[in-house]
């Protein structure tokens, strides 16, 4: 989602969290919210989708360090109602204030200073909030990069996947519809191939203009905004440089995807007009539950049925993994419930520095429901034994007292 959409949003509050709330705390309430939402679990309900979907959007700004701090710093300048604020009077990080005198101002690079100015004074980065403000008004120095059809559309797809798919990595194909390069003319709108620079704006993209006070910058009208024009347009893509089709492409998901995350693929989204770059695909991925596995983080979580007798006098058993099976040791008196920990049977590891996760092992006693007559007499004598040797499954139970 672009920046500028980040001002009528309230992403805290779509999480259920405070402005304050740590990225653990924000990471622990999109799981939350995205497990109860799921489109899986809520088939036909609009109102859970709605919800799932504002969660996964939330988290992608909020669980993101950087894209946190630059939609806090908006919010920081938006007033309650959604008005900028600071106007009038000197504020904090605006050297010398804004008191309406006759001198030019290009509202844009202001802010752009007051951001330079709280990192340290350095100068303000591509992208960030001046470019934004700039994008609200469409004007100003710092915004003519963002005013500029400089890139195509992003693009957002969903996929769902088996758990094992998710939890080992896979590759899958995706079919997209959208813009893509014109072949006739190589993407740049122009028979020959050699668009000319706008005589308006001078190949700039923007005109200049002073109103009262403030000096304004804004979007040519005649090459809106690319600094270029087609004087031969390709007919046919009419001079835009893309055509609609369909098109097929592989999407490698890494290993250990979570559900309702999302995978970036750059440049993979619609091409843009007259040869600019490719915007960026975005795939939300959804997982399905698995039959035999549950996941804890990076560890897996299976339940084996085993027997009164093999935990009694301890036995190895044989447990799935996400690849082969491994024998696991019970050892002798384990109680029915024990977590037994397989080191490194889990997901996978993603990047050197990361370890794979644990295969966690709860033991479940099944009780046979028949038994044979020569069953029931053994089983008879074990029971006196046990009386005789004062063994009391109830002792030290609360309930006994």
């Amino acid at each position: 989602m672009a920046q500028r959409e980040w001002a009528d949003k309230n992403y805290y509050a779509d999480l259920g969290v405070s402005s304050s709330a740590t990225d653990e705390e924000i990471k622990k309430a999109y799981r939350k919210l995205a497990r109860a939402n799921h489109p899986d679990k809520n088939p036909g309900d609009k109102a859970a989708e709605e919800r799932f979907k504002k969660a996964a959007e939330a988290y992608d700004v909020l669980g993101d360090p950087k894209k946190r701090k630059e939609y806090d710093d908006l919010k920081a300048m938006l007033g309650s109602g959604g008005a900028f604020r600071g106007f009038g009077n000197a504020g904090p990080g605006f050297p010398g204030g804004f008191r309406g005198t006759e001198e030019e101002f290009d509202l844009s690079d202001i802010f752009a200073r007051a951001r330079a100015a709280r990192s340290g004074g350095g100068p303000a980065e591509d992208g960030g909030l001046g470019d934004f403000l700039g994008g609200v008004f469409n004007r100003g120095g710092s915004a003519r990069h963002a005013t500029r059809p400089s890139r195509g559309a992003d693009v957002e797809t969903d996929i769902t996947l088996e758990f094992r798919e998710a939890a080992k990595g896979t590759t899958i194909p995706v079919q997209l519809s959208g813009n893509v390069p014109c072949n006739a003319c190589h993407g740049s709108g122009s028979t020959s191939g050699n668009p000319s620079n706008c005589g308006d704006c001078h190949g700039t993209g923007f005109t200049s203009e002073t109103k009262g006070a403030f000096g304004f910058s804004a979007p040519c009208t005649t090459c809106h905004g690319t600094g270029q024009v087609i004087t031969d347009p390709c007919s046919t893509c009419s001079g835009s440089g893309t055509v609609h089709r369909t098109r097929s492409i592989t999407v490698r998901i890494p290993a250990g995807v979570e559900d309702g995350q999302k995978v970036r693929l750059a440049g993979q989204g619609e091409a843009g007009r007259n040869g600019k770059p490719a915007g960026d695909l975005f795939v939300t991925v959804h997982v399905k539950p698995d039959e035999v596995f549950r996941r804890s983080g990076d560890d897996l979580e299976v339940n084996v049925p085993v027997s009164f007798s093999e935990l009694a006098l301890g036995d190895t058993i044989t447990v799935p993994t996400l690849d082969n099976a491994v024998r696991v040791k019970v050892p002798a008196g384990t109680p029915d419930g024990q977590i037994l920990r397989v080191r490194g049977r889990g997901i996978p590891a993603r990047g050197s520095s990361k370890k794979a996760g644990d295969l966690l092992v709860t033991v479940r006693v099944q009780v046979p429901s028949n038994l044979d007559p020569a069953a029931r007499s053994a089983l008879r004598t074990y029971a006196q034994a046990e009386k005789d040797a004062g063994f009391n499954p109830r002792e030290g139970w609360a309930g006994a007292r």
